[in-house]
């Protein structure tokens, strides 16, 4: 259900734009990502950084695009925002010493430090490439091409996702210990 609701604002800025152009697209993915935000924080009870990071990046992105009349601003958005997460995670794990992945996703998975260290490192290359191959289709492509590239291009987050699920999966420990750890378990003592 999340992943569809994660989905459903490219997917209406991607038939508003076929349908009516890049400047009525922009305002639908402003009130799609608003709406979506809405329903998360009504489900959740709160917002994570990440949702707030992305939130305030279209408003200001979309707000510049349709004010200014100049669509290069919403389609650098995805650029600025990949950039952003990989520096705050680099800042983070090796400025500060703290791993965001771990202290998000920490209590829902059990996995070891370098483990987590190889995840946040992999997401910092990921966030890169996503803001390279966006920022080369927003400066050489036409909105077109880059609009759709937008919604056919979510083959990348899935296929990173799937593979950082295999990974993990290798990965998790088994939080139950046996009472004695002499003995090996379902053997009768």
């Amino acid at each position: 259900m999340k992943a569809l609701l994660d989905f459903l604002p490219i997917v209406l800025f991607f038939g508003a734009y076929k349908l009516y152009g890049i400047y009525p697209a922009t305002a639908v993915l402003m009130v799609a990502t608003t709406a979506q935000m809405a329903i998360v924080y009504a489900i959740d009870k709160k917002l994570s950084a990440m949702h707030k990071a992305t939130l305030a990046l279209i408003l200001i992105f979309g707000t510049l695009t349709l004010v200014l009349q100049d669509e290069r601003f919403i389609k650098w958005k995805p650029t600025v925002l990949y950039t952003a997460m990989a520096v705050a995670l680099a800042v983070a794990l090796w400025g500060f010493r703290k791993n965001f992945l771990k202290i998000m996703l920490g209590s829902q998975l059990n996995l070891p430090d370098p483990v987590w260290n190889r995840l946040t490192v992999a997401w910092m290359l990921y966030c890169l490439f996503m803001a390279a191959i966006n920022g080369y289709v927003a400066a050489y492509w036409t909105t077109d091409a880059w609009a759709n590239f937008k919604l056919w291009g979510y083959i990348f987050p899935v296929t990173f996702i799937i593979g950082q699920g295999f990974y993990v999966a290798r990965h998790m420990q088994n939080d139950a210990a046996p009472a004695n750890p002499d003995q090996p378990p379902g053997s009768a003592g």
